[in-house]
């Protein structure tokens, strides 16, 4: 098992380090997603981690990515999952983060689609010029692809003003038109299915066309809970990609469960049927282009620092699940 070992100065400061061996078992915390199933979770559905001595704990909902790191970081949650731009923006603010495995991909049947009433006379990225785009959450993946298809334009990164809206609402205020468009992310096929069944919606864009097939997000673990289990680490990395490929080959008992497990949420177990995979390549292996890509753009705008981040230093490795380029 191959790791780069950095100092983690936030959680040091908070005098949060896992530093004792490496117990026989382990809870891992987690917050849920809205209308949304991780790789882990259904996982521990299946039984990929009975006899691993990994537990799943849901400790609540995460309104998005920044928040669940910012938990990690915290020390409230063992695991946060976030696009991986803000997964990089943390680690370049300090936090000793790991990608343990891409949480979901963009792919032509899982992405994030950028939807406008059926009459809206936006019908081109150019057009989104001084509109209002809801998203779930700021500083993660909605927001850094509004911020590539204007650059990509050679449009400022702040013609359009993004809003903050909880995914089972994205339909709502955008019928409503309290919004001008709305985002709905490639984790939200759920919320995005029901919209488009409902009709009177029109698709402007999607990430793919911006991005093309990439990873678009990783489930994050701290880098000293790794050293504390790493055993625990594998076998949670392993089951989890094991579950993607499970949801890739059985898509129709991935929905069973979904339903099953939003019905016990209390959430709506309906709109599991508008499940579209994970979008992550078979294996669920990272490559370096998964992160690297992001990199470049932080570097681009000046948020971090050129050479401060590299790829292969923030990816998961093992030895017989290697990142390539």
């Amino acid at each position: 098992m191959t790791f780069s070992f950095r100092s983690l100065a936030l959680t040091t400061a908070l005098g949060l380090s896992f530093a004792t061996a490496a117990s026989a078992e382990v809870t891992i915390r987690y917050l849920a997603s809205q209308g949304g199933l991780n790789a882990h979770e259904l996982a521990a559905e299946l039984g990929y981690f009975d006899g691993t001595g990994i537990t799943l704990e849901n400790v609540g909902y995460a309104t998005g990515g920044p928040a669940s790191l910012v938990a990690l970081a915290g020390g409230s949650v063992e695991l946060g999952s976030a696009a991986t731009a803000a997964v990089l923006n943390s680690i370049a603010a300090g936090n000793d983060f790991v990608a343990a495995y891409p949480s979901n991909g963009i792919n032509d049947e899982a992405q994030s689609i950028f939807y406008v009433l059926e009459d809206s006379p936006i019908k081109t990225i150019e057009d989104l010029k001084g509109k209002t785009i809801a998203a779930n959450t700021l500083g993660a993946h909605l927001d850094y692809v509004v911020r590539e298809a204007l650059h990509q334009k050679g449009l400022p990164q702040d013609s359009a003003s993004l809003v903050v809206v909880p995914g089972p609402q994205l339909e709502q205020v955008l019928r409503s038109k309290q919004v001008d468009v709305s985002a709905f992310g490639y984790w939200q096929t759920t919320f995005e299915g029901a919209a488009r069944q409902a009709g009177g919606l029109r698709a402007v864009f999607d990430d793919t066309d911006i991005i093309g097939e990439i990873a678009g997000g990783f489930v994050v673990l701290r880098r000293d809970w790794i050293e504390a289990h790493p055993e625990e680490a594998k076998a949670f990395v392993d089951g989890s990609v094991k579950a993607l490929d499970f949801a890739r080959e059985n898509p129709e008992k991935t929905r069973e469960i979904f339903a099953r497990v939003l019905a016990e949420r209390g959430e709506n177990p309906e709109v599991s049927k508008f499940f579209a995979g994970y979008g992550v390549r078979e294996g669920g292996l990272a490559v370096e282009r998964d992160v690297q890509f992001w990199i470049d753009v932080l570097e681009r705008e000046g948020s971090v620092e050129k050479g401060k981040l590299v790829a292969k230093d923030i990816l998961y490795v093992t030895g017989d699940s290697p990142a390539t380029n």
